[in-house]
């Protein structure tokens, strides 16, 4: 039923194989009505190639994912076969070329992403760290030897990696971290790294974690490949952080490392201070610029059909009200406003022309916007709204971890604010 990315294009795809129960990008209306599912016609923005990416991401998404992930959610568990079915269809490391990876744009990479976090931010969290922070740092600054060990592997979701740069007294300062790697005292070719990272997606189950470290002979920031199967016992944990208030369909911890030791070998070679780390997040941010309007579309699609049917004050449809009407107007506006800047960054990330401020400008827009209408639109569902049932709810809880995470709303607020004037606010 799905057919891979590496494999699929529109002419391929035949409408058996096209989702039944999420939107038909081959039904749109004429171009002369309005289509509240695609407002502003980004559809016409989109290659062929990207529009079958899409539906096959979205066929995934809604008929073998969404089934899992209220019970997912409430047992606060996540399924590593997620990405291995994701390995399958091409889905993951997608813009890279070569290593059994599909090599498709940017946009066609951000379908996938906004496909995946219309079901759950948490399983797109799962994706992103997978694609585009490990496989992607690994591809951007890794030897070739890297390259061929672990992303064919990591592709097929045979190996889950998890990266590590957050530390528990330096989030949004990176700069100030106090992991440290150094000569190890009695293997000679290693390296003996110590310290902690916290609010780590995937790193209870990760085989590959990418941990940022200061190296004592230079004091400078370097990338470190740390294999699971290879660290001795007692010099690597990565206990779960349980009980979170969201993206509890994903998995989160801590990187906790004592002495372990790390071959040289394994340390990125021509990569030092932020902008290894800063680089693999601009690429994770660009795929939450596109996450985070999946999640709001579908908020707009429940209210939307909650509106249609509830009925109240002599039998009219909730959604005949003004107050109802204005709140999926806005919602609606804002979301298509996201997806157009989606793309045209995605098109300059392309071309070579995207400069990091446009991915902070769209990050910090498009989860600020998702989660201020997912909270207004929860109010259409009245009490109902606290019912998980009904996934309005558990969108408002992973959407705030969304505009906290990979740099708080402020924080890109000030790189923006230092990009228009010249002064710099962090210090």
């Amino acid at each position: 039923m799905y057919k891979p990315v590496l494999r699929t294009s529109a002419r391929q795809l035949t409408s058996a194989a096209r989702p039944v129960a999420v939107r038909s990008y081959a039904a749109h209306a004429t171009p002369q009505l309005f289509n509240w599912q695609d407002p502003l016609g980004s559809q016409n923005l989109l290659t062929e190639e990207e529009i079958a990416i899409s539906e096959t991401a979205e066929a995934y998404c809604q008929e073998r994912m969404l089934p899992r992930v209220l019970q997912a959610y409430r047992d606060e568990n996540y399924d590593k076969k997620i990405l291995e079915e994701m390995g399958e269809l091409g889905l993951l490391g997608a813009t890279i070329k070569g290593y059994d990876c599909a090599g498709v744009s940017n946009v066609a990479s951000g379908l996938i992403t906004k496909a995946v976090e219309r079901v759950d931010s948490g399983y797109r969290s799962g994706m992103s760290v997978q694609s585009s922070l490990v496989m992607g740092g690994i591809d951007e600054f890794g030897t070739q030897e890297m390259k061929d060990k672990f992303l064919p592997k990591m592709a097929k979701g045979k190996l889950l990696g998890a990266f590590g740069l957050t530390e528990p007294n330096h989030g949004s300062d990176p700069g100030s971290m106090e992991t440290t790697a150094k000569p190890h005292p009695t293997k000679k070719g290693y390296l003996s790294i110590s310290g902690a990272k916290t609010w780590i997606t995937n790193s209870p189950i990760a085989d590959v974690l990418l941990v940022w470290a200061k190296l004592a002979e230079d004091g400078k920031i370097h990338g470190f490949l740390i294999e699971r199967s290879e660290c001795p016992p007692g010099t690597l944990e990565t206990p779960a952080i349980k009980d979170k208030n969201g993206l509890r369909a994903s998995l989160t911890g801590m990187i906790q490392l004592d002495e372990c030791p790390v071959p040289e070998t394994n340390m990125f070679p021509d990569v030092t201070g932020l902008r290894g780390p800063f680089t693999c997040l601009n690429s994770a941010r660009y795929g939450i610029a596109w996450g985070t309007i999946g999640a709001l579309e579908d908020c707009i699609d429940r209210a939307r059909t909650y509106a249609l049917e509830r009925k109240q004050f002599k039998g009219n449809p909730i959604a005949k009200y003004q107050l109802v009407q204005k709140k999926l107007a806005d919602a609606t506006t804002d979301a298509a406003y996201g997806t157009l800047a989606a793309i045209q960054v995605g098109r300059l990330k392309d071309e070579g022309k995207a400069a990091p401020e446009m991915i902070s400008m769209i990050k910090r827009q498009n989860c600020d916007r998702a989660l201020v209408n997912a909270r207004i639109l929860q109010e259409v569902f009245g009490g109902n709204a606290v019912s998980d049932e009904y996934g309005i709810g558990r969108h408002v809880a992973n959407l705030f971890v969304t505009q906290t995470y990979e740099g708080q709303s402020d924080i890109h607020s000030l790189i923006l604010g230092r990009a228009i004037t010249g002064i710099q606010a962090f210090v």
